[in-house]
């Protein structure tokens, strides 16, 4: 019986950290690479936005918003790049809701009446599902640390437990190890 709760421990803390891996996954960045990527997403922006002075009407009001949606969405994806925070990922999403909802709702305005009453509706609907998925994923990450670290000190205890039966050299190498394999101090 015990062998079968020794076997599942480890296989319920792997799969608690693989829940908690999407939310570690960010690719970190050094400071040239962010300054880099921020000049390109300002150099594109801009590229984007004189592209969109040939049109007229509404299209370059679209256009406009998209090269807006575009350039926030990648200045919160280099910034969760170069930190690899969980806060900074939760923003790139928001960021992605955010600039969806505003180019969605820009296309709004070529309707009239009830449908562009309806479409501004689906626009919002849409950007409030994103943003509600965006908070349910930053509290599911924080949850899923939480359950990690209640999981790696209850682990902790019951190894210092375990070198509390010691003495000595014995006792003092036992503590010790038992700190470095659980990150205490």
């Amino acid at each position: 019986m015990n062998k079968m709760f020794a076997l599942k421990a480890p296989l319920a803390l792997a799969a608690l950290l693989v829940l908690a891996l999407p939310m570690a996954q960010a690719q970190v960045m050094t400071k040239t690479e962010y300054s880099q990527a921020k000049t390109r997403i300002a150099a594109d922006y801009k590229m984007d936005h004189a592209a969109c002075n040939k049109m007229a009407g509404n299209t370059k009001d679209v256009c406009v918003e998209s090269a807006k949606a575009v350039e926030r969405v990648g200045l919160a994806e280099i910034e969760y790049n170069l930190s690899g925070k969980a806060e900074d990922q939760n923003k790139v999403l928001v960021a992605k809701a955010e600039s969806a909802y505003a180019v969605a709702k820009e296309k709004c305005d070529d309707k009239a009446g009830n449908v562009k009453d309806v479409c501004v509706q689906e626009a919002k609907a849409a950007e409030s599902k994103s943003l509600a998925e965006a908070k349910m994923s930053m509290q599911m990450g924080d949850a899923a640390k939480a359950t990690v670290q209640a999981t790696l000190d209850a682990d902790y205890k019951v190894a210092i437990e375990k070198c509390d039966a010691m003495s000595g050299d014995t006792k003092a190498s036992c503590t010790t190890a038992a700190k470095v394999k659980y990150g205490k101090t």
